[in-house]
C-alpha cells in the first residue's frame, strides 16, 4: 500500500487505498488495514464521528486488526457495496466484513441503518483489537462513555462489541480483545439512537439481507461487455452516494481531501450540485436503471418549482442542510493540506450551464418516457424566458473559478442547450410559451459562440471569450449536439486538447485560467473521460478504446476513482469516491458499445448521445 508520509512514526493511507461502504443515507471510508477514518452520520452532510483521514491524531477512527503484524488486502463482495478485508498473519487468516444495514426498500428509505463489522475465522488461531476513538463533530467534541458490558453509549451513538469494551479515560478510547478459531464468527455495530428504536436485525441476518438488496439492485443493469465490472462498480458507488429519502446525489461523501498536497484546493463536496446529479442521473439511465419514478428527478422539479427562475448551482441533501463555508482549523487535513473546510460558498455563484442541465434532465426524462414535461411546464417556462433574456450576461463558469466573471463558451453552449430542449419539448406537445422567441435567441447563441468562442490562435474553442486559453469541458460540445463530433473545429478542438491538456494520458481541465485560487491541481479524470466520449463522435472509437482500458487501469484497486490524478505519480487526489468521475466510466462504456465497438446494451435501452444529437444536429 502506498503512503504519504508525515512524520516518522505516522503515515497517511494514500487515497485510493480506501474503500466505500454505505447505505444511501451517509457512508464511511475503511483503509486496506480494516480502520474506518471517515464517518459522518447519520447523514451525508452531518459532523464526523471519524475523521482520521483529516488528522491522523486528532480526528478519530475505529480499527480492527490482529494484534500481531500482518498483511491485508481487501475487496468487494460480488456485486455489492460490501467490502471485505482479509488478514494474513503467523497465527492464521481472518476476514473482515464492513457495510451498511439495508434490510428492505422501506428500511433503505425510512431510517439510517447500522454500520455493522463481521469478523470471520478463516485458519488458525488469531487474536484481534478493536479500537475505537470517536470524536464527534469533526473532533470538536471529547465524547463521555456510558457502558453497559458489552455497549458503550455516547451522545447519541452506541456502539457493540461481542465482548466487553476497555475504557481508557486517558485517551478516551475503546478497545476490546478477541481470540477467533477458524470458523467462528463476531459482530461489532455502530448506530444513533434512531436505530436503537428500530427492530433488532440479527448481524449475520443483515449481511444476508444487504446482499440481496444491492445485487437486485445490480441485476437491473442492461449493459453486456468486457468493462461490465467497471460499470457495475461505478454505478454501485453512484447508487450509494444516493440520498434515499429525497433522492438528492452528493458530489462525493467526503470533505477537503486536497487536489494539492499541502495545497489550499480543498472543499466540502457533501451536497447535490444540479450539474453533476443531472448527469448522474444520465449514466445510470444508460446502465439501465430506469425507474418508474426516479427519485432524484422528482427532487429536481421540487427544486425548480421552489427556485423559479433563480435556480442555485448546488444545494444541501435536505432542506435543514447547511451549505455556509466554515475552516476547521482543529484538524491538520490530509497530509498538512490546509484550510479543511465544510459548507461550500461556491453556492452564491452564477453559473449558467445548470440551465443547460436542468431542460437537457427533463427532456432526457420525457424522451424515454419517464416523465411528462407538461406537469410542471408552469415551472419550466420561466426558466426558458430567463435564458432568452439573461444569455448575454457573463458567468463563473462550470469549474467555480474565483477569479471574476467571464463570457464561459461552455456556459453558452449549454443555454443554448436549455433552449433547444425546450422548444422541442414545447413543439412536441404543444405548449404554451415565446417558441418564435426562444429559436431566435437561440440561434443567436450559436452564432456568437462560433463567432466569439473559436480561437484561431489555439485552433480549438477556447474557455471564454475573453481568455485564450483551452477549456476540456468544450470537448462536451459535441456530446450536447451543439456541432457534430466529426466537424473539423470540433476534431481540431480535439487535436488541440491532447497537445496542450494531456500529460501521460490524463487531461487537465485548463491551464493558465482566471482561477483567483493558489496552488495547482493535477488532471481531472472526467475530462478524460469527455476526452475519449469526444473520440468516439469523432470516428476514432478504436482509438477512444485504448484510452480507456489505460485510464480503467489507473482506477484504485478497488475500482474507484477520485476526482483527481496526478499525471507523474498516478496518485489519487481530491474528494473520493467523486461521483463526476464513475459517470464517466458508465459513459464511455456504453458509448463504445453504441458505436458498435465493443460490448452491447440491451435493445430497450436508450442511447444518451444519439438522443442529444438528434436535438441539436450538425451545422
Amino acid at each position: 500500500m502506498e503512503e504519504v508520509t508525515l512524520t516518522p512514526t505516522l503515515s497517511f493511507p494514500s487515497i485510493e487505498d480506501y474503500g466505500i461502504i454505505g447505505n444511501c443515507h451517509t457512508a464511511a471510508l475503511v483503509s486496506s488495514r480494516g480502520s474506518i477514518d471517515w464517518l459522518c452520520l447519520p447523514r451525508f452532510d452531518s459532523p464526523s464521528v471519524f475523521a482520521r483521514i483529516l488528522d491522523l491524531e486528532r480526528g478519530g477512527a475505529w480499527s480492527i486488526q490482529p494484534v500481531t503484524d500482518y498483511e491485508s488486502t481487501h475487496q468487494y463482495l460480488d456485486e455489492t457495496n460490501i467490502l471485505v478485508t482479509t488478514f494474513t498473519c503467523a497465527e492464521g487468516r481472518i476476514s473482515l466484513l464492513d457495510f451498511m444495514d439495508i434490510t428492505s426498500d422501506e428500511q433503505h428509505l425510512a431510517a439510517p441503518g447500522k454500520l455493522i463489522r463481521i469478523i470471520e475465522g478463516i485458519e488458525g488461531k488469531v487474536e484481534i483489537v478493536s479500537t475505537c476513538t470517536p470524536r464527534p463533530n469533526y473532533a470538536r467534541v471529547v465524547p463521555q462513555f456510558v457502558k453497559f458490558g458489552t455497549e458503550v453509549t455516547f451522545g447519541q451513538f452506541t456502539v457493540t462489541s461481542p465482548a466487553e469494551w476497555q475504557i481508557d479515560t486517558t485517551t478516551n478510547t475503546l478497545t476490546c480483545h478477541i481470540t477467533l478459531h477458524a470458523g467462528e464468527r463476531v459482530a461489532f455495530t455502530l448506530f444513533t439512537q434512531e436505530d436503537k428504536n428500530l427492530p433488532y436485525s440479527v448481524p449475520v441476518d443483515a449481511l444476508t439481507s444487504t446482499i440481496a438488496f444491492w445485487r437486485r439492485w445490480v441485476n437491473k443493469c442492461t449493459y453486456q461487455g468486457p468493462y461490465r465490472h467497471a460499470v457495475v462498480r461505478s454505478a454501485l458507488t453512484l447508487k450509494l452516494m444516493t440520498y434515499a429519502p429525497s433522492g438528492a446525489i452528493v458530489a462525493a461523501p467526503t470533505t477537503s481531501l486536497p487536489e494539492e498536497i499541502g495545497g489550499q484546493r480543498n472543499w466540502d463536496y457533501r451536497f447535490t450540485w444540479i450539474r453533476d446529479s443531472s448527469l448522474t442521473l444520465y449514466s445510470l439511465l444508460l446502465a439501465g436503471y430506469l425507474d418508474s419514478e426516479h427519485p432524484y428527478f422528482e427532487w429536481l422539479i421540487d427544486t425548480v418549482k421552489l427556485e423559479g427562475t433563480g435556480v442555485k448551482i448546488l444545494y444541501p441533501i435536505t432542506s435543514q442542510g447547511q451549505v455556509i463555508e466554515h475552516t476547521l482549523d482543529n484538524l491538520r487535513g490530509y497530509c498538512g493540506s490546509q484550510p479543511v473546510r465544510i459548507g461550500n460558498s461556491a453556492t452564491e455563484q452564477i453559473q449558467q450551464d445548470v440551465y443547460g442541465e436542468v431542460l437537457s434532465a427533463l427532456y432526457f426524462a420525457w424522451k424515454v418516457g419517464k416523465y411528462n414535461p407538461a406537469t410542471i411546464w408552469e415551472h419550466i417556462r420561466p426558466l426558458l424566458d430567463w435564458v432568452a433574456k439573461h444569455w448575454r450576461e457573463p458567468g463563473n463558469g462550470i469549474w467555480e473559478v474565483r477569479g471574476g466573471r467571464r463570457h464561459f463558451v461552455y456556459s453558452k453552449v449549454m443555454l443554448w442547450v436549455a433552449l433547444d430542449c425546450g422548444i422541442k419539448m414545447a413543439e412536441a406537445l404543444d405548449l404554451a410559451g415565446d417558441i418564435a422567441g426562444w429559436r431566435q435567441e437561440r440561434d443567436l447563441i450559436r452564432n456568437q459562440v462560433f463567432e466569439k468562442g473559436w480561437s484561431a490562435k489555439l485552433g480549438a474553442f477556447k474557455q471564454s471569450y475573453e481568455d485564450e486559453t483551452l477549456d476540456a469541458s468544450n470537448l462536451l460540445m459535441s456530446i450536447v449536439g451543439f456541432i457534430d463530433g466529426t466537424d473539423p473545429r470540433m476534431i481540431s478542438t480535439i487535436e488541440a486538447t491532447i497537445k496542450h491538456l494531456v500529460k501521460n494520458g490524463l487531461c487537465y481541465r485548463y491551464r493558465n485560467a482566471p482561477e483567483g485560487v493558489s496552488g495547482k491541481e493535477a488532471s481531472f479524470v472526467l475530462c478524460t473521460f469527455w476526452l475519449i466520449n469526444a473520440l468516439i463522435l469523432a470516428g476514432r472509437a478504436a482509438e477512444a478504446s485504448v484510452w480507456y482500458e489505460q485510464m480503467l487501469a489507473r482506477s484504485s484497486s478497488l475500482g474507484l476513482f477520485a476526482e483527481e490524478i496526478d499525471p507523474d505519480t498516478g496518485a489519487h487526489l481530491g474528494n473520493f469516491p467523486q461521483a463526476f468521475s464513475h459517470i464517466g466510466v458508465i459513459n464511455v462504456a456504453v458509448s463504445l458499445a453504441h458505436a458498435g465497438h465493443v460490448g452491447t446494451v440491451q435493445p430497450h435501452h436508450i442511447n444518451i448521445a444519439n438522443v442529444v444529437r438528434r436535438r441539436g444536429g450538425s451545422i
